[in-house]
């Protein structure tokens, strides 16, 4: 991020063309969205018209900076332009109603040289407060997502659209119904305190995490990954942990981190899904672990009192992984361990399959599959190809060939992945073989 503005900040100040004008403008957006909508929002106090007011200062400067160049302070022109137009606004709106007028009056006389919308201090809260507000919990979830990646993250619908594969007008609609949920609720534009904050918290720690695991699991599409999904949804975590230095914050953070550190070894020369046990862990980040590790000591350092949380729990079981040479060195004792204490912390169908894969890697496949037929005989999952893929898996191992092609044939019919589904027709074909 420093390195983009750096670059812009060297780029010559003389007249730009259309195309360079708009990367500039991309760029501008992509590093510093969060703190123009932001500050636009504190300067009006409506973040529906902030965030209006931020797109078309942004057409401005289209035009702008391709007749007189990139400003100095580029960031600072589009706040000021987004001032200017607010201020155009209110005036419109003064001669109907009377607060309006008020507001128009008081954004005006604004001292000279002294802009609210400038104020260092202010800059980071308007940062948190924008994510609680993209992130409220009177908005559904996929509003919750979008809003989040479109007025924090800088992406554009296009891109959203493009990650999620759902057509631009729906992410638009979703956009649309979450600026009328928050107008409609009366949501303020601030950080939210005392337990509103612990409960507020947890919804856009949820928001971040449920992006990076879109990006690292493509739920549909022709990818197993979104690497620029799941790197948008860290430098979400990243810029959380220095707003919010909470425990769980980092434990997330170091969670991401962490996940993303295999992400060189999960996908073969041909784009072939490689599995933890097969993966060649010399293509491993090690400095995303160490990052990782770091966040993750801190974690525990600042949560001892209150013990370890969801996220810190899960970062955890995937340093076991980082720190392990190869899968029969991998601690999976204490890995069943920590399932067992994140079942009980967030219980879930997905946790306990996970729980299920661990025990039987420390005990053998026979005692995994009896969990695994636990979940499937509850009915949870159902629609889910995780678990007759993981089924599959272990029927295989035990030599239970029949039931192993059952499975996997299921695991196929409910699997939305082109990538995975190849995988998963692959180990199909191999079971299937005369033996």
């Amino acid at each position: 991020m420093d390195q983009e503005r750096a670059r812009l900040a060297r780029t010559d100040r003389a007249a730009l063309s259309t195309s360079e004008a708009r990367r500039a403008v991309e760029a501008v957006w992509r590093i510093d969205s969060a703190r123009i909508v932001g500050a636009l929002t504190r300067y009006t106090g409506d973040f529906s018209l902030a965030e209006d007011l931020a797109q078309e200062a942004l057409a401005e400067a289209l035009v702008s900076w391709s007749v007189n160049g990139l400003p100095a302070e580029p960031t600072g022109w589009l706040l000021t332009a987004g001032r200017r137009r607010a201020i155009d606004a209110f005036r419109r709106r003064a001669a109907r109603d009377e607060r309006y007028s008020l507001l128009a009056r008081d954004l005006d006389d604004a001292l000279p040289g002294v802009d609210a919308l400038f104020n260092p201090d202010a800059i980071d809260d308007d940062v948190l407060a924008l994510m609680f507000i993209s992130c409220h919990p009177v908005l559904s979830r996929e509003s919750r997502i979008a809003l989040t990646l479109k007025v924090v993250g800088g992406l554009t619908t296009d891109q959203i659209a493009k990650a999620f594969f759902v057509p631009v007008p729906t992410i638009q609609a979703r956009i649309t119904r979450a600026k009328k949920a928050l107008a409609a609720a009366e949501v303020r534009f601030a950080v939210p305190e005392g337990q509103e904050l612990a409960e507020r918290l947890g919804s856009v720690l949820q928001v971040v995490y449920l992006i990076f695991t879109e990006g690292s699991y493509a739920s549909t599409g022709d990818e197993w990954m979104r690497r620029d999904l799941a790197s948008e949804a860290l430098r979400l975590a990243r810029i959380l942990s220095r707003l919010e230095p909470e425990p769980e914050v980092f434990g997330l953070v170091a969670l991401m981190e962490l996940t993303a550190a295999r992400f060189p070894a999960r996908l073969d020369a041909h784009n072939v899904p490689v599995l933890l046990e097969h993966q060649d862990r010399r293509l491993w980040d090690q400095s995303a672990i160490r990052r990782g590790r770091a966040a993750l000591a801190h974690a525990t350092a600042a949560g001892a009192q209150r013990g370890l949380g969801a996220y810190s729990l899960q970062a955890s079981i995937a340093e076991c992984h980082a720190v392990a040479r190869s899968v029969a060195e991998t601690d999976w004792p204490r890995i069943v361990v920590l399932y067992e204490a994140l079942c009980t912390l967030t219980p879930s169908p997905v946790v306990e399959l996970a729980r299920a894969v661990a025990v039987a890697m420390a005990s053998g496949p026979a005692d995994g599959l009896v969990l695994v037929e636990a979940i499937a005989a509850s009915g949870a999952l159902a629609g889910s190809q995780m678990l007759p893929a993981i089924r599959g898996e272990l029927l295989s191992r035990l030599g239970r060939r029949d039931e192993a092609r059952a499975a996997f044939r299921n695991a196929i019919d409910l699997c939305g992945n082109d990538v995975e589904r190849a995988d998963l027709e692959r180990k199909l074909e191999v079971v299937s073989r005369p033996e």
